[in-house]
């Protein structure tokens, strides 16, 4: 669920507008999206992988949190590294490993019936 966008960091690229499936954004009169139907969010992550700065932050549940809740502070999520962390886990964007690079497959015998390959890794 979108818990957080933060405007001292968004750029107003529109791209976590764009991308959203369900249409829970709109623009605010200074350019940073708004959670206008945060209900309608399906925690697909999209928003927060194409955001170019880390903006956002989606909690992976699947219905909003209490208000009192540290998933919308946006010091703690920055200081504990949860801000913008699901792009950084799956390696988009300038200078990180593409999480398809850091992926370890499953022992593969050889063609020829020798013993498995060692696991592939990047």
């Amino acid at each position: 669920m979108i818990e957080l966008v933060s405007a001292e960091r968004c750029i107003a690229c529109d791209k976590c507008v764009k991308v959203c499936p369900t249409n829970v954004f709109d623009r605010g009169p200074d350019g940073v999206p708004l959670l206008s139907r945060r209900e309608d969010c399906q925690t697909c992550f999209q928003c927060e992988a194409n955001c170019p700065v880390d903006a956002l932050f989606v909690a992976p549940v699947t219905h909003p949190l209490p208000d009192d809740r540290a998933v919308r502070d946006e010091r703690h999520l920055d200081r504990t590294g949860l801000l913008g962390s699901y792009r950084r886990h799956i390696g988009w964007g300038h200078g990180r490993t593409p999480g398809a690079l850091r992926a370890v497959g499953p022992r593969l015998p050889a063609p020829d019936g020798r013993p498995p390959a060692p696991p592939i890794t990047s």
